[in-house]
């Protein structure tokens, strides 16, 4: 395919996204949820797995099964491995939240429920070397931009435990499991921050001493590694800014 092809392509899929989106937010939750099981979310990772919530299983093709645990590592004294009702039995919080994709469309008010950054790190106890949290995906991605062949993204690790921000680690989407096209077994909610950076399919959490870019900045050069929303599309102040 030519590249003013390509282009031309890619434009008219970010135009329809743009539109899903803001007929998304207008749908009641109801025929949300009717749509969330008929038309997945396309997405750039490879959908060849799906997460067992009553199990607390990843389900492969051929029906193989293996127990969901999310990994804490890298610059830890005490790294971890959690399982899922390990993680469910953290304390629970709720977030009611816009999510504003890079393509020019926002969502209001989507009811997240999870954990927060503060309870997933209690006991890990991270190296003073140790400022950034670099948020592995499961499976792969269709292609591998400077040979990243999965989902990836980081953020400071001030950041994620800053109340205001309202980071979380979302478990549950309006009440239920996460539906698979929505991130299960678990995703990064990022109310301030663009989607891009609300990474699906949670499976590993390592610590460094840096800022690392992302699968989609890697694959995209234009956007950055960080990825405030813009003052104008936002209904709540962001904290960060002054």
């Amino acid at each position: 395919m030519d590249a003013p092809r390509r282009s031309l392509l890619k434009w008219l899929g970010a135009g329809a996204l743009a539109l899903g989106g803001w007929c998304w937010g207008l749908l009641p939750e109801s025929v949300r949820a009717a749509i969330n099981d008929r038309f997945p979310t396309r997405t750039v990772d490879d959908d060849v797995f799906r997460f067992d919530a009553r199990a607390g299983e990843v389900v492969w093709p051929g029906n193989r099964r293996e127990p969901y645990v999310l990994r804490l590592d890298g610059l830890l004294e005490s790294p971890r491995d959690m399982t899922w009702d390990e993680l469910r039995a953290l304390p629970r919080v709720e977030r009611i939240v816009d999510f504003h994709c890079v393509e020019g469309w926002s969502v209001q008010d989507v009811p997240w429920g999870g954990v927060d950054f503060k309870s997933l790190f209690d006991g890990v106890r991270p190296l003073p070397t140790a400022t950034h949290v670099v948020f592995h995906s499961l499976g792969k991605t269709k292609y591998p931009p400077e040979g990243t062949d999965h989902y990836i993204e980081s953020f400071p690790i001030a950041e994620l435990l800053r109340p205001d921000l309202g980071y979380m680690l979302a478990l549950e989407l309006e009440g239920q499991p996460l539906p698979h096209e929505r991130g299960a077994p678990a995703r990064v909610v990022c109310p301030f921050d663009l989607a891009y950076k609300s990474i699906k399919f949670v499976t590993r959490v390592e610590f460094t001493d840096r800022s690392v870019p992302g699968w989609w900045t890697r694959a995209n050069p234009i956007y950055p590694v960080r990825a405030p929303v813009p003052a104008s599309r936002l209904r709540v102040r962001d904290p960060r800014r002054s």
